[in-house]
């Protein structure tokens, strides 16, 4: 009896140095939902972080640039918070402070300086930013503020890899919070290898369903190009300088 004690005992002390080891590795953002969240969950949310490099190189990463199914160039700062934005199919840059929502607009060659114009393209800036920085950056944002993770079990992706399955879903963040996700995990790599998108957190079927491939060193850290079906984020870059004039049309 004193053994099988002991034996307990071990495992939860393990248990707890792995738990503190992982917060000083990889911390959960302000309003991560680590109450309701799964252990098992998170676990492999840390691994999928360390599979792409680690927080460190994740936190160091400056300039992300990439193109989102040659429909728009995205240029990142991810330290200082702006964005570059230029649409393949209308004469439209923006540049957008994502913090504070100011920024720049040029449409059809001139600058937009009427407030209405400004501040609806601005708007459209952020929210664009944020659909497609999701697309290429989300494994390193599965502990983000406002999300709770669960553990939903073994599960085979479409092209039959063994995974584990998380379930994504988000609490006052986001422009459309009541969407879920479901995000396949592979067993041996740890890396994402497919997601399915639901529309509302109470729809059994998903609106979408791609493959993560194409995984690639950019920078210190690793990302995943290709969407299945639905094409490429390619070129995709990191970057440790931008050319000057960048930030300006």
């Amino acid at each position: 009896m004193k053994k099988l004690f002991l034996f307990y005992l071990l495992i939860f002390i393990l248990a707890a140095c792995s738990s503190k080891t992982s917060l000083l590795q990889n911390p959960p953002a302000p309003g991560f939902n680590t109450a309701a969240s799964d252990i098992k969950a998170i676990a492999i949310a840390d691994a999928v972080m360390q599979a792409m490099g680690g927080r460190q190189a994740w936190d160091s990463t400056r300039y992300l640039s990439w193109n989102f199914f040659n429909r728009r160039k995205l240029l990142w700062d991810k330290q200082a918070g702006l964005c570059r934005i230029e649409w393949a199919t209308r004469p439209l840059k923006v540049l957008v402070n994502l913090n504070d929502g100011t920024g720049k607009v040029n449409l059809g060659g001139v600058e937009q300086t009427h407030p209405d114009s400004l501040a609806k393209y601005l708007d459209m800036g952020k929210k664009v930013w944020i659909n497609d920085s999701y697309w290429l950056v989300m494994p390193f944002k599965l502990k983000d503020s406002g999300v709770t993770l669960k553990y939903l079990g073994d599960a085979k992706t479409e092209l039959g890899e063994a995974a584990d399955l998380l379930q994504m879903t988000f609490s006052g963040v986001g422009v459309t919070p009541d969407n879920k996700y479901h995000v396949w995990v592979d067993k041996k790599t740890r890396l994402v290898t497919q997601w399915a998108y639901f529309e509302k957190f109470g729809d059994e079927k998903a609106a979408l369903v791609n493959a993560w491939g194409q995984y690639k060193r950019c920078g210190k850290i690793l990302l995943s190009t290709e969407r299945g079906s639905r094409g490429s984020l390619e070129p995709v870059e990191v970057l440790e300088m931008v050319p000057a004039g960048i930030w300006s049309f």
